[in-house]
């Protein structure tokens, strides 16, 4: 039996995972493929080549001869030359939400937003599998959509970002959800309306009985949502309206009874959210109650968000490295106060200023990274802040800042490549330098 893309001489742009898993299950669908890759002798191209594939380094014109379709991976920039010449060419350019909306032959549900998404997207799939569905949990969050639309599950639940939605055309979830939207990646996307405009993309194509879910209590994400064609559906951490009675079916209370949602899941505002909208969205694709109380309460939260990874005399440290940008990491510090705040980092042409209003609720600051001079200024007069070089010095010093029974908090609110692989690698050296304090037993 012949693939679905039998024929076709596909141009895979990139060889990080997505264009990895893109070059493969084109092949496995029948296609002529070639892989062009920026960067030279990176393993994953090295692997590709060892296993058959025709890779090329150093995006030149000629590795687009031939071409009847182009695959970029999410990280190629929309104005890469590479993609400016395959449009020259008039070659459809997909992105990996196309490829696997192309290749899906079961429901999928979409989660998309600034902040939440890998949380929400397992806790969906968990209750999906609660339920006695074969769901798995897959795009952004590490396991490629196109993958698993081959892999014959009942439903998958898809983490989208911005990126991957601003490359696709077919992209059409059953149930979709935004989650919030806070300007973030705005040095790729160039405004934040163009950013809205891309996470809008998420229910562009939904309509009839298909089911949006928006968030009622997020200004910028429910004037968003409200423009969907489909039925919406909303979530709110706050008392309905009368007039939304029947509308809002994601609502954090004590217990579970049909529109209500079980309390947090350890009292965290962020998580409460996201299982605000895991229920919401589980609910829109009849998932029955007692799945959705099992999956939530079974749940465990993925690394490097809000772990507490030392005690060293009463104090607590706390990874959330994946707060890359200030709405996450405001939501991270929530009510809490002695909190000592390690911020700084990549901030990816985002505005910093609203980490000022944490202000009042902070014994001190920690600033580092290619942003820590205006994070210093930020609190500069208002709370101490010390400036650093790396995080183990980060660690060392918000100790000393950090009051009796006070909590040490990184939550960078900016990106980590200008110091780490990326931000896991960030939270793993916090943890570890925590760790070490632990074990030294001492306060200097």
């Amino acid at each position: 039996m012949s693939g679905a893309f039998e024929g076709e001489r596909a141009v895979v742009i990139g060889s990080g995972v997505a264009g990895v898993s893109a070059a493969r299950v084109l092949a496995a669908e029948g296609a002529n493929v070639r892989v062009t890759e920026d960067r030279v002798g990176l393993p994953a191209a090295l692997e590709l080549r060892g296993d058959g594939f025709e890779v090329l380094e150093r995006h030149a014109p000629e590795h687009l001869e031939g071409a009847t379709l182009v695959v970029a991976s999410p990280g190629v920039r929309p104005d890469a030359p590479v993609l400016g010449w395959a449009r020259d060419l008039g070659v459809p350019i997909w992105g990996e939400m196309e490829l696997g909306a192309r290749l899906a032959r079961v429901p999928y549900l979409a989660v998309t937003g600034t902040n939440g998404k890998t949380t929400t997207t397992a806790m969906l799939a968990a209750c999906l599998r609660a339920s006695g569905l074969d769901a798995v949990a897959c795009g952004n969050i590490g396991h490629p959509f196109p993958e698993a639309a081959r892999e014959g599950h009942d439903a998958l639940v898809v983490e989208v970002s911005s990126f991957q939605l601003a490359m696709q055309e077919s992209f059409h979830p059953k149930v979709s959800v935004l989650l919030n939207l806070a300007p973030d990646h705005l040095d790729r996307h160039g405004s934040f309306e163009a950013y809205g405009r891309a996470k809008a993309r998420v229910f562009q194509r939904q309509t009839g009985d298909d089911v949006h879910v928006g968030n009622r209590d997020d200004l910028s994400a429910w004037a968003l949502s409200a423009q969907a064609s489909c039925a919406v559906r909303w979530f709110t951490l706050g008392e309905p309206t009368a007039a939304e009675a029947g509308i809002v079916v994601g609502r954090v209370v004590a217990g579970w009874s049909g529109a209500e949602l079980w309390a947090p899941l350890d009292g965290s505002a962020a998580l409460a959210i996201d299982a605000a909208a895991c229920a919401a969205m589980a609910h829109a694709f009849a998932v029955p109650d007692a799945a959705i109380a099992e999956g939530l309460a079974t749940f465990v939260p993925d690394p490097h968000r809000g772990a507490v990874v030392a005690v060293v005399h009463g104090i607590r440290f706390v990874d959330n490295s994946k707060a890359t940008n200030p709405h996450a990491t405001i939501a991270a510090v929530g009510d809490a106060d002695g909190v000592v705040l390690i911020a700084g980092g990549d901030a990816k042409g985002v505005d910093l200023s609203p980490l000022a209003t944490l202000a009042p609720r902070l014994a001190g600051v920690v600033a580092l990274g290619a942003s820590r001079e205006s994070v210093r200024r930020l609190f500069d007069g208002s709370v101490p802040v010390a400036v650093v070089a790396s995080i183990e010095e980060a660690v060392h010093s918000a100790f000393t800042l950090a009051p009796a029974g006070g909590t040490v908090l990184l939550a960078p609110a900016c990106a980590s490549w200008d110091m780490f692989r990326d931000y896991a690698e960030r939270g793993d050296r916090f943890a570890s330098a925590s760790r070490a304090l632990a074990r030294q037993d001492i306060r200097t």
